[in-house]
């Protein structure tokens, strides 16, 4: 069994490092565990400048480039020893809009991330997913279910080189700029109206903190071939908007393209091989191309094979929060900081 990986001291690189997330686990990295250096890589310069006047240079390196290029990927990959792969497109309607560009970031982008990590011997990668590449009906999750795919299968060819692929799956990121929150919360002040898809929505919910320090976690623990699920509340669409904006108006508008009522983390056709912990599944690889060590103990846990037939669905979750738990905590302010941070004292 492999032994718990430690991060400090390491030199860590984030693709994708001036989202939300990557500023939140660059955060977390410089505070609690000493990497000897992190390196940003991402394609917006005026991002990298912002994040330059917030974060400063001391240890840290701004790379500029592209997933798409993998020339770019194997010079910022040199003496890197884990990448976190967040660089993603991930706007479901400007994906199903701009489906090539989708499929060259997240998945030939995905593919190269692989390349340059096993030619510049990365130690471990792990690489974010989402919900929707479970069962996908849309093109994001449908672009993520093959990069969650191209990630599990290199291990073939990385793990005799010394490189490991893990995945980390969660749902809606509270406090994320893609979150819905703020949107509401700008529909409220100009008192308009809130619009909702379908009353019976249901969604899972992180906060950042939660999950860069789950991410952080996995990268100890991981083998290589895992996706990693993390045990988070779900939310009803109604409660959130009773909760954000109690005296607005709501109008039903329809489901979008490629929208689901209720998200999916674990399918039921994956159960025979997901163990469930007390705070998270792991759902362990069905491969035969190499050595796993299909042992149930992660950092000192045994996990229990969970029955086959189980699912893992937002709408049958059994951790949820309500519309009184948010309305308490959230009140009638509009700052989506002080929503993420309060948001996880009751998850």
């Amino acid at each position: 069994m492999t032994e718990q990986f430690d991060i400090k001291g390491k030199t860590i690189l984030v693709t994708g490092g001036t989202g939300s997330f990557g500023k939140k686990f660059i955060r977390l990295l410089r505070e609690k565990h000493a990497p000897k250096k992190i390196i940003i890589f991402s394609r917006d310069e005026l991002k990298q400048f912002e994040m330059q006047q917030d974060f400063g240079h001391e240890g840290l390196r701004y790379f500029l480039g592209d997933v798409r290029d993998v020339e770019r990927l194997k010079m910022a990959f040199s003496d890197v020893d884990v990448v976190v792969h967040a660089a993603a497109l991930k706007q479901v309607p400007a994906a199903e809009y701009n489906p090539s560009e989708c499929i060259k970031t997240n998945v030939m982008g995905a593919e190269n991330v692989i390349q340059a990590a096993i030619h510049c011997g990365v130690k471990r990668v792990i690489a974010l997913s989402t919900d929707k590449a479970v069962n996908p009906i849309n093109l994001y999750g449908a672009t993520k279910l093959c990069s969650d795919k191209l990630f599990i299968a290199a291990n073939t060819f990385g793990k005799p080189k010394g490189t490991s692929f893990s995945v980390v799956r969660y749902g809606n990121v509270v406090g994320s700029r893609g979150s819905v929150i703020p949107f509401f919360c700008k529909r409220r002040d100009a008192g308009l109206s809130i619009p909702i898809t379908d009353d019976r929505m249901t969604r899972f919910w992180i906060t950042l903190e939660e999950g860069t320090e789950f991410v952080t976690r996995c990268l100890g623990m991981m083998r290589g071939g895992e996706i990693f699920i993390s045990k988070i509340p779900s939310m009803k669409i109604t409660d959130l908007t009773q909760a954000i904006a109690p005296n607005s108006k709501v109008d039903i508008v329809g489901i979008r393209p490629g929208e689901k009522l209720h998200e999916c983390m674990v399918p039921a056709e994956e159960s025979r091989r997901t163990l469930e912990f007390d705070d998270m599944f792991v759902i362990q690889p069905d491969s035969q191309s190499w050595n796993h060590d299909y042992s149930p103990v992660y950092a000192g846990r045994t996990g229990v094979l969970v029955k086959e037939g189980f699912e893992y669905s937002s709408g049958t979750n059994t951790k949820w929060v309500t519309a009184s738990q948010l309305n308490t905590i959230i009140g009638n302010t509009s700052s989506t900081s002080d929503e993420a941070s309060n948001f996880s004292k009751v998850v």
